[in-house]
């Protein structure tokens, strides 16, 4: 029988995904065979005929286990699902034995299992099964992923332990991730006073703008707009986004490193200074890609010079302030296509997460 983990969180945004693939790169290394599952998944894509939740997918792509894809991920959410179960059209389908026996299965197949909720406690409530409840569900012990901050951490994590002790789940540790380093030492000490010894609280990954920080394939998905010229930058990281806003002089003055520009289709003349630079290494590494904004088309000519130069760029019909919004707005979610970041994690998860104090939980 398989040990297990379901790693929980207090909300979305904590880096769930992240200590799920650092658990996963550690626990090999200890364990000959290691699973994964995601019980219920609201984020769903498309793959070999399968509606699959996108995490699920993430870690079979990035670990080679393709062929377990459809016990990985036995209940995926399409965008309907909801209201269907409400309207009572999926009285047939027993969501709770779907999950049962694809954990069963991935049981008896693997040494080591890695179970990932979805969100906060609560989540998955209007299906009749919340994260809390599917821990106990299969039996499985719980460490819950925060964010970083001390009043804020403990406040969450009460609100989430008061769910899974109504449930009878049984939560062993606090995973605290996004640490300032400056912080660090003081916000642990204040944290093991809160919560142990009947919670141990162990560290996550430090706060990393790697991790934060969006790629160009993940812009093109946000705006379901086709990424134009050299794909083999996709997995690329954004450190910084711009405003093509000044003259074309002061914007190249203040690029900062790795950056996405935002230039209105009407200026012709920036479009084709940031394609012109972009064959030059020193300007290479600033200009990460451009976002080609407006409902101006551009011209013949300097469409001709933004293709030939190989810039990454995306063509949005929206206004500048919208893309700005948007993208100000947005969270960036790691997929299996994003190998720098998947790099990093691997890198660095000795380093800053302590999976022998996790695997001495279970």
């Amino acid at each position: 029988m398989a040990k297990k983990i379901f790693v929980a969180a207090t909300g979305q945004n904590c880096g769930k995904t992240t200590i799920s693939i650092s658990l996963m790169h550690q626990a090999r290394k200890k364990y000959k065979r290691v699973g994964f599952v995601k019980p219920f998944g609201p984020k769903v894509l498309l793959y070999d005929d399968f509606m699959v939740d996108m995490d699920a997918l993430l870690m079979a792509k990035a670990f080679g286990m393709e062929e377990d894809i459809a016990l990985m991920s036995p209940v995926a959410l399409h965008r309907d699902f909801t209201k269907d179960y409400l309207a009572g059209k999926l009285d047939d389908l027993s969501l709770s034995d779907c999950i049962l026996e694809a954990v069963r299965e991935l049981e008896k197949k693997y040494d080591f299992l890695i179970i990932e909720g979805a969100g906060h406690g609560g989540v998955g409530a209007v299906i009749g099964l919340s994260n809390a409840k599917v821990a106990k569900l299969i039996d499985a012990p719980v460490v819950i992923v925060s964010e970083s901050g001390i009043g804020k951490v403990i406040d969450a994590v009460h609100l989430n332990l008061a769910l899974y002790e109504r449930e009878g789940a049984d939560v062993r540790g606090i995973i605290v991730n996004k640490m300032m380093p400056s912080k660090k030492e003081v916000t642990c000490k204040y944290l093991k006073r809160a919560f142990e010894p009947k919670i141990k609280v162990i560290d996550g990954f430090n706060y990393s703008p790697i991790l934060a920080n969006p790629t160009l394939s993940h812009i093109s998905k946000l705006f379901d707009l086709p990424l134009q010229g050299d794909h083999q930058q996709k997995s690329r990281i954004i450190h910084n986004i711009q405003l093509g806003a000044a003259s074309s002089q002061r914007v190249v003055d203040g690029l900062l490193d790795s950056t996405l520009m935002i230039v209105t289709s009407s200026r012709d003349e920036l479009v084709v200074t940031l394609s012109s630079l972009y064959h030059i290494p020193a300007y290479k590494e600033k200009i990460a890609g451009l976002v080609v904004s407006g409902h101006a088309p551009v011209s013949e000519v300097t469409q001709q010079i933004l293709f030939d130069s190989g810039i990454p760029f995306i063509r949005v019909e929206e206004t500048t302030a919208d893309v700005f919004t948007a993208l100000s707005d947005d969270v960036a979610k790691i997929t299996y296509e994003d190998q720098e970041k998947l790099n990093w994690i691997m890198a660095n998860a000795e380093k800053d997460v302590d999976f022998s104090a996790i695997d001495a939980l279970l």
